[in-house]
């Protein structure tokens, strides 16, 4: 069977959804979502949104710098202060689709996170993603051109491959007339015919063994691109949260987020010492990246498994007001942050890499779009900057909404497609296959590929994954398609991608530490 949309979004989150809604109005939308559309790391998202809204003491050029800081010189700063710029007129969009961030004496009460120089993080408690989810998802089900495909996954993108066309990454004119999409529910595979795609399919995190992202994120818009031929770029720059709560063999990880620390929260050591200073002026509020470091090196000095957040100075009842689904998830598990440290460690959390796109969102395969995690705008450079990420998101749906429409009259639907071809497959009866060989690629990324890395490690990373790689490809091209088969070669060429670009990259530079090249007078190893 075949659908035809004018408009084809993979993924919904703050991305895939804000586009959807951006170009309703020009044509027929199919959102394709992988489970439910609450599931998604928008929804998981506490910190908040960053923008300049106190213009009495914030500015544009505060912010932009802030951002140039942060990304250790590795970011374009035309979409720095693009993304910048365009961030007000973004939240005012979010507000009129009713999201309601939190305000004090009629003003938005901003917090501050770590590289922030002003407090500029718009927030709804620490629960802003799901806030923005649940007017999103009302907004969709609202608009009658909408159409909504959950338990749907994507498996690949159509291009001219698909028609018996050779195609590499020198191919010029590389286009993209869709997406063949496994309808969980019947278990059959579908196409859908676009005439613009976007993937907005979020993260990498279950790569790892520990990240703070939901089970959904197997970098499946990066892995369809890759295979496409499309330019995927940065890859190396995967950044650990500093904290998430330690609360072992849970997934995914409870994330602790970076706003307490601007509210006041300090790390220490298992003897109780404050010990950021030690590496950074900035203590507690320095960027991620030398937050994650310094405690995976604390971590390792005193052979603990965590370290501690002490917010016990605060006062408790602004801690339980501010920050309450904190307060009640560590209480679930005997911790009072009012009186108790929190025990805390760095778990994967956001990818700076991914699909290359332009000032439009554009990637290097025509009519293909990508926005939010899975892209990769050169905002964030080496480093993303806390709270940056979903007003980067609205803002390129923006630039990628108005781009598509602008073109979307010159584009037709490829009739020509074949259906998925599945003949000479069977029913893969050996789940434990698959499920351990998951397990062996987020092992190896985590032990090997981590927040600390080094040219032997990441050579035992790649001979390993080689050997998963053959292994998957085999059971791929003999089994009916599955969800589970999918995701587990999406999360094998995303490690790929992630341990080639690392091997290239010969310096530490902001999320990519290695002991080969290490920054001077780094106390990290």
């Amino acid at each position: 069977m075949t659908y035809k949309y004018d408009f084809l979004v993979i993924g919904s989150g703050i991305a895939g959804m804000s586009f959807a809604l951006k170009v309703a109005d020009k044509g027929k939308v199919a959102l394709i979502c992988k489970t439910d559309l609450e599931e998604a790391n928008t929804y998981l998202a506490q910190g908040g949104v960053a923008s300049v809204t106190n213009t009495l003491v914030d500015n544009f050029e505060k912010h932009i710098e802030d951002t140039l800081i942060a990304g250790d010189g590795h970011c374009d700063r035309k979409a720095v202060e693009k993304v910048v710029k365009d961030a007000p007129a973004e939240i005012q969009e979010l507000l009129k689709w009713g999201v309601d961030f939190d305000k004090k004496d009629g003003k938005f009460d901003l917090h501050r996170e770590g590289g922030h120089s002003e407090f500029r993080i718009l927030h709804h408690k620490d629960n802003t993603g799901a806030e923005i989810q649940e007017s999103l998802i009302k907004k969709v089900k609202e608009n009658a051109n909408i159409d909504i495909f959950d338990h749907h996954f994507a498996i690949d993108i159509i291009t001219q491959h698909h028609m018996g066309e050779w195609v590499t990454h020198h191919t010029p004119d590389i286009e993209c007339y869709g997406a063949y999409i496994l309808n969980q529910k019947d278990n059959n595979i579908y196409t859908f015919l676009s005439k613009v795609t976007l993937l907005a399919t979020g993260g990498i995190g279950n790569v790892y063994s520990n990240t703070s992202n939901p089970i959904v994120a197997t970098g499946d818009g990066i892995a369809m691109a890759h295979r496409a031929r499309a330019i995927i770029k940065d890859m190396e720059f995967v950044q650990f949260h500093p904290t998430v709560l330690y609360n072992p063999g849970v997934r995914p990880s409870f994330l602790i987020t970076e706003a307490l620390r601007g509210y006041g929260a300090v790390l220490r050591d298992l003897n109780g010492n404050e010990f950021m200073y030690k590496y950074d002026k900035r203590g507690s509020l320095a960027p991620r990246d030398i937050v994650a470091r310094a405690i995976d090196n604390e971590m390792k000095l005193a052979g603990s498994d965590y370290v501690y957040l002490d917010v016990t100075h605060k006062d408790a009842q602004e801690t339980k007001d501010g920050y309450p689904t904190i307060y009640n998830k560590c209480l679930s598990l005997g911790i009072d942050i009012t009186k108790d440290y929190i025990p805390v460690v760095p778990a994967q959390h956001y990818l700076c890499g991914g699909i290359a796109v332009n000032e439009n969102a554009e990637s290097t395969i025509h009519r293909m779009y990508a926005v939010g995690e899975c892209s990769c705008t050169g905002l964030h450079g080496a480093n993303r900057l806390a709270s940056n990420s979903l007003i980067e998101a609205v803002v390129y749906a923006e630039a990628a909404a108005q781009h598509a429409k602008a073109n979307i009259g010159k584009y037709s639907y490829n009739e020509a497609i074949p259906d998925w071809n599945d003949e000479g497959t069977a029913l893969n009866e050996e789940m434990v296959l698959i499920t351990q060989s998951q397990k062996e690629v987020e092992q190896m990324m985590s032990t090997y590929v981590g927040i600390v890395r080094s040219n032997l490690r990441l050579k035992r990373a790649i001979t390993r994954l080689k050997i998963l790689y053959e292994e998957t490809r085999e059971l791929f091209e003999r089994s009916v398609v599955s969800r589970e088969i999918c995701e587990l070669r999406n999360i094998i060429d995303v490690a790929y991608l992630i341990i080639t670009q690392a091997q290239a990259r010969k310096e530490s530079r902001g999320l990519h530490y290695t002991i080969d090249y290490p920054k001077k007078n780094s106390q990290t190893n």
